[in-house]
């Protein structure tokens, strides 16, 4: 026989404890820590929610949670505005086998009353809520995830053929801030894997057209143009305003320089090369445990034995993979989601289409970022990079 409502009621409060906003926040700040979970709809938790809570609607509730929770064993507290859905929803969890489940009375509304703190996300304004509802149903973004990336700053060393690729996913991801620092002006030649730019962009700086090409895609990123070539003057001042470096680079003193600014202002480097038909690409971040670019390459090659792209060629939708896999990479780490490529480098073989994948340890004696680091403030890279003779001596 159908239930009423009052008798659904009933029968959650006999099997779910419900617990006033007091009981809750004493719980939540005990020893054994129990999940606190949402339940309310979208627009309710744009007004605010309870720090570290699972942001869950109860419409989504039986299909999402077991993602969303998925230790059946930890303790979980519902709430919901006023302590009706979350009572019914706690009694859903209990049916579900979640074994220590209650719910808050009074709900948030209880909660912020009594003066409690409660966190706000990044007020997303209804265009972008609309730009970017396909990243908003992701439960690991949502909109917390996409304020994160609205706010976060990204400095993107080249506007080539693994610039281009990353600059765009990262501003159609609306990630807020994009530098771009890049001194060359567009050839024709680049084209063939350069997406940036256009035909009738050649002659004009890498940089305005960049520019002009991400605003047009995205009017929300703001766009920061560098027109200098990257130095040992210059780097500090620019990576200290960004909170991730994408490096494109495509010579042996760029990488060395970006990889020891890097280290010195502790921030991550996503590193990707391409050469002909392979390409790889990693994170190099001491400070999270990881290796940076000299515990892989101490020296560099000696003169000759690494030819560029304009000297060897290389496929032109190859830079596309990598450097998308740069943006994902960077992506991940605004969103502190998933297992990033620290410690980790990822190689891609485009004629045998695979990946291979291949472990990284910091180097305790590595010259940088070592346990007694040689190395503690810039070098001339130039002269480093050419002082290697053919025995790979300086």
């Amino acid at each position: 026989m159908a239930k009423t409502y009052d008798q659904l009621m009933e029968d959650a409060r006999k099997v779910v404890q419900e617990l006033t906003p007091e009981e809750a926040k004493e719980r939540l700040e005990g020893n054994e820590k129990p999940i606190i979970l949402d339940v309310r709809e979208k627009d309710e938790q744009r007004q605010g929610y309870i720090p570290e809570a699972v942001l869950l609607p109860r419409g989504f509730l039986e299909i999402q949670v077991g993602g969303a929770i998925p230790d059946k064993e930890r303790p979980v507290i519902v709430y919901c505005a006023g302590g009706v859905r979350s009572l019914l929803a706690a009694n859903t969890l209990k049916q579900m086998g979640y074994e220590s489940v209650a719910s808050m009375k009074e709900g948030f509304n209880g909660w912020k009353n009594r003066g409690y703190s409660f966190s706000e996300d990044f007020q997303l304004k209804p265009d972008q809520i609309s730009r970017y509802s396909r990243h908003i149903m992701l439960s690991q973004v949502g909109e917390k995830g996409q304020g994160d990336l609205l706010q976060s700053k990204v400095l993107l060393i080249g506007a080539g053929g693994l610039g281009s690729p990353s600059g765009f996913y990262l501003a159609a991801a609306g990630v807020g801030t994009l530098g771009i620092v890049d001194f060359d002006v567009v050839d024709r030649s680049n084209l063939q894997r350069q997406i940036l730019h256009r035909d009738t962009d050649v002659g004009r700086p890498k940089t305005e057209s960049a520019k002009e090409t991400l605003q047009a895609l995205n009017p929300d990123v703001n766009v920061i143009t560098y027109q200098e070539r990257l130095s040992s003057d210059n780097i500090m001042d620019l990576i200290s305003n960004y909170d991730i470096v994408v490096d494109g680079s495509d010579n042996f003193p760029t990488r060395y320089l970006v990889n020891d600014a890097c280290v010195f202002a502790g921030k991550p480097n996503v590193h990707g090369s391409v050469f002909q038909f392979e390409g790889q690409t990693t994170i190099f971040y001491p400070k999270a445990g990881g290796p940076c670019y000299r515990c892989l390459y101490p020296l560099p090659p000696p003169p000759g034995m690494a030819p560029s792209c304009a000297e060897a060629g290389v496929l032109g939708v190859l830079p596309g993979v990598v450097g998308t896999l740069q943006a994902m990479e960077a992506i991940k780490l605004i969103l502190k989601k998933g297992e990033p490529l620290v410690g980790r480098l990822l190689l891609y073989d485009a004629l045998s289409m695979k990946f291979r994948e291949l472990k990284l340890k910091r180097d305790p004696s590595c010259p940088v970022c070592g346990d007694h680091p040689e190395i503690k403030e810039l070098i001339d890279y130039e002269a480093f990079c050419a002082g290697v003779s053919s025995d790979g001596t300086h």
